[in-house]
């Protein structure tokens, strides 16, 4: 099993907390750390600002925002990514329509109110429905709110903003894990069949009962998940490397 620290990258409004169950089990026996995405107005500036501060090598993980910015990344220092794992996350850039939608949102955030903001985003058919439900999106809205509005409505404007990744994707040449959960209405699981499909190492796992936040939707298994990819061999043209 690979050594290398892991660095998870947290979604658009939340901080550590997000990969908490994961944390908890992967520092047991390895590095882990948590970086935030806060350091700019633009993916290229945030993905600058943390190459700065991150270790020479380590395995990457992010989830939707931080997936993206992972994606950068690999895009700047393909070189120090050992390991890449995207969860509930998107290759593409945002066209003039989409980009447009997030404008009720950021009218939100600039108005204070951030809960109704997180509802926009995690509202119905985005978190797997059932009894944990509330409790996740209760967390949510928590991590956001510790953010403020001001460092949130910058990750919007660096997600309407974003370049597209899938060159990127296709040139990858570490072990990868592409991860969704079953009933992510924001990020489907087709976009990450997609996915995984242009990365050259890549293997797709859908968690059931999970929608939008697998790490706190369904911990158990995403753990299961990523130890999976931390125990995958490395291949490159033909060489197998434990």
């Amino acid at each position: 099993m690979s050594s290398d620290p892991v660095v998870f990258l947290p979604g658009m409004m939340c901080d550590a907390r997000l990969f908490a169950p994961q944390m908890a089990d992967l520092s047991r026996d390895r590095a882990v750390t948590v970086a935030p995405i806060t350091g700019g107005a633009r993916i290229e500036a945030i993905g600058a600002a943390l190459l700065d501060v991150l270790p020479a090598r380590f395995a990457l993980a992010g989830l939707s925002m931080g997936g993206i910015v992972a994606m950068e990344l690999l895009r700047c220092a393909p070189g120090r990514i050992t390991r890449l794992a995207l969860m509930d996350t998107n290759p593409l850039a945002e066209t003039p329509h989409s980009a447009a939608g997030y404008e009720p949102l950021i009218a939100k955030l600039r108005a204070g109110l951030v809960p109704e903001a997180v509802e926009m985003i995690l509202g119905a058919g985005v978190l797997a429905p059932g009894p944990g439900r509330a409790g996740v999106l209760a967390l949510a809205t928590q991590m956001a709110q510790g953010l403020g509005a001001e460092a949130i409505i910058a990750q919007v404007r660096a997600l309407q903003r974003r370049p597209d990744y899938q060159a990127e994707l296709r040139r990858c040449k570490v072990p990868a894990l592409v991860l969704c959960g079953a009933q992510d209405g924001l990020t489907p699981p087709r976009r990450h069949e997609f996915m995984a499909g242009l990365l050259p190492d890549a293997r797709f796992v859908l968690v059931e009962g999970a929608g939008h936040l697998p790490t706190l939707e369904q911990p158990e298994a995403v753990t299961a998940a990523l130890r999976d990819w931390l125990a995958q061999p490395f291949v490159l043209r033909g060489r197998v490397e434990g």
